[in-house]
């Protein structure tokens, strides 16, 4: 079977398969797995995998690409409007915030330069909008850490690394804001316990009690990203 991308772990103890909502196949393998052994093991799962996919795509039928005109971020409770300027002599793609609008400026004809150029944007914005939040937090939860990154993982919502950085997903911005901050008190727990012991989730659920409902929303939160960012 083809079409699936590996992502090693240093966490996972075994192999295992992931299907996105818009059809996306991750494996996740321990590290020094054998690309024979992760070949056999997804043709060992092919029909999950197809059968998968297929009710995926019944519940998510297909979007057909296309650039943003307006840009709705609940997490964060901001809405843009997206404004193209096409400059042929360019060969790249800039963009600029007015009041609420967003203007990109450039070679706006080519697709993929555009999308780096939102990208870069929402990683922009995000650092603005979750330091405070993740600050506040921090100081409310007596849990440390040391700097903050906002990426735009495919696989997960956060982490917290072993030297106190804590990586956001600027996809947040998409989702509720309870959602927002219980990522942020997620990993802001895992500066006392790096692990999903029972401690560490008395920790969480003593900011959070309903943190299980909200890991669980997550999950399904995906389809809430926006085609043209090719999260999924």
């Amino acid at each position: 079977m083809s079409g699936f991308s590996v992502r090693q772990s240093s966490r996972a103890k075994r192999l295992s398969i992931k299907v996105y909502p818009r059809g996306r196949v991750e494996v996740v393998v321990p590290r020094r797995t054998r690309p024979t052994d992760v070949q056999k093991f997804v043709e060992a799962h092919r029909e999950w995998i197809n059968t998968t996919r297929a009710k995926f795509a019944a519940d998510h039928p297909p979007e057909p690409f296309a650039l943003p005109t307006s840009v709705h971020l609940p997490g964060i409770d901001r809405a843009y409007c997206v404004r193209y300027e096409r400059d042929d002599g360019s060969n790249s793609v800039r963009y600029r915030v007015r009041g609420n609008t967003l203007i990109l400026t450039g070679r706006t004809n080519d697709e993929p330069l555009c999308i780096a150029a939102l990208k870069r944007w929402l990683i922009a914005l995000g650092k603005k909008e979750f330091l405070p939040l993740l600050r506040s937090l921090s100081t409310q939860t007596s849990n440390s850490f040391r700097k903050m990154h906002v990426r735009g993982q495919r696989t997960c919502w956060g982490s917290h690394s072993s030297t106190g950085t804590i990586s956001l997903n600027y996809c947040l911005m998409f989702l509720d804001p309870r959602h927002l901050r219980y990522v942020m008190i997620h990993e802001l727990c895992h500066a006392r316990h790096m692990n999903h012991s029972q401690r560490f989730w008395r920790l969480v659920g003593s900011f959070e009690p309903a943190y299980r409902k909200l890991d669980k929303d997550l999950n399904s939160s995906w389809k809430r990203i926006p085609a043209w960012l090719g999260i999924y």
